[in-house]
C-alpha cells in the first residue's frame, strides 16, 4: 500500500502558519512541524518556498471568489445590496477568527510584494480579476440608478477593495471589528450611497 501524500496536510498547514507568521517569519521547518511533515516532503512537492506560497495564495483566493460569486450573484437582492452583503460575509468570517486573521492577499501584498517579483506579479493578476465581479456589480447598480455614476466602475471597485483591504488590516491592529463597521456605514452613505429619490 502506497504512503499518503502530505502535500495536502504542508498545504493547509502553511496557511496557518503564513496568518500567525507571515510570509518572512513562516520558515519551512514551521510549515512542515505544523503539517506533521518531514522536511523533506516539502522539497518533494514544492520547487521553492516562493512557489508554494504562490499556491497557497492560489487557493485562498479561489475560497474567496466563491465568497464574491455567492454574495455578488444573488439576484434576490439589489446589486448595491449584493456588495454590502459580501462586506458583511466577510465581517463573520473575520468574527470567527476573533478579529486575529486578516486577508491573505492583504498580507502579502504588505510585505512578499516587496521581496518576490513572483508573488507581486500573481497578487497584481489577482487585484485585476478580484476587481471585476465588484465592477460588473457596481455597473448595475449604476445603470439601475441605484447609485451615482460620477465614477466609472471600475474605479470605485478598486476603491472599495483597496479600502476594504485597509479596514482590514487596521481591524487587526484594534484586535476588534470599529474599523469594519467605520468603513461599512460610511461607504454606504457616501459613495455607494442609495439613490432612493431617483429611483422609479
Amino acid at each position: 500500500m502506497s504512503k499518503r501524500s502530505l502535500r495536502e496536510d504542508i498545504l493547509n498547514a502553511g496557511l496557518k502558519v503564513m496568518f500567525r507568521s507571515g510570509y518572512l517569519g513562516a520558515s519551512v521547518r514551521d510549515i512542515c512541524a505544523a503539517a506533521g511533515a518531514p522536511q523533506g516532503s516539502f522539497t518533494n512537492h514544492f520547487r521553492s518556498k516562493e512557489a508554494f506560497v504562490e499556491e497557497v495564495l492560489d487557493r485562498y483566493f479561489a475560497n474567496l471568489k466563491s465568497v464574491v460569486s455567492e454574495a455578488l450573484n444573488d439576484k434576490s437582492r439589489t446589486p448595491r445590496q449584493r456588495l454590502k452583503r459580501y462586506l458583511d460575509i466577510i465581517s463573520g468570517k473575520l468574527q470567527d477568527a476573533k478579529w486575529r486573521r486578516g486577508c491573505l492577499i492583504g498580507d502579502l501584498s504588505l510585505e512578499a510584494s516587496l521581496q518576490s517579483k513572483l508573488l507581486r506579479k500573481r497578487l497584481e493578476e489577482i487585484f485585476r480579476e478580484w476587481r471585476t465581479p465588484f465592477a460588473q456589480c457596481i455597473a448595475e447598480a449604476q445603470a439601475a440608478g441605484e447609485i451615482d455614476s460620477t465614477f466609472a466602475p471600475l474605479e470605485l471597485a478598486e476603491f472599495l477593495l483597496a479600502s476594504w483591504e485597509g479596514a482590514i488590516l487596521r481591524m487587526k491592529v484594534d484586535g476588534g471589528p470599529a474599523a469594519l463597521d467605520r468603513f461599512k456605514n460610511i461607504v454606504f452613505e457616501t459613495v455607494f450611497k442609495e439613490k432612493k429619490g431617483d429611483k422609479k
